[in-house]
């Protein structure tokens, strides 16, 4: 079970997105070199960075290293916790 006082940060994650010539697309971070990825649709790529992304934070937190994105928004959970839902019209 999640802690209810759990801290939520949101990251900033500036990209840039390459069309490769064997096909698909490599995406990098622009501010974090560690940060990159690749996918054979701009979707996956992203997916697949987003990820990356999540796992590096995860990594740097615990090896006390400074994550270099800036943090775009922190919340606190409360009870009960929401999650965001995003669907298109």
């Amino acid at each position: 079970m999640l802690d209810q006082s759990a801290k939520v940060f949101e990251y900033e994650l500036p990209i840039e997105i390459e069309p490769q010539e064997e096909g698909g697309f490599v995406v990098r971070c622009t501010v974090w070199a560690d940060c990159y990825s690749q996918g054979d649709t701009v979707d996956e790529a992203i997916l697949e960075i987003t990820a990356v992304a999540q796992s590096l934070i995860e990594l740097y937190k615990e090896e006390d290293l400074e994550i270099p994105l800036k943090i775009k928004q922190e919340k606190t959970l409360g009870n009960p916790p929401t999650v965001p839902v995003i669907v298109t019209a």
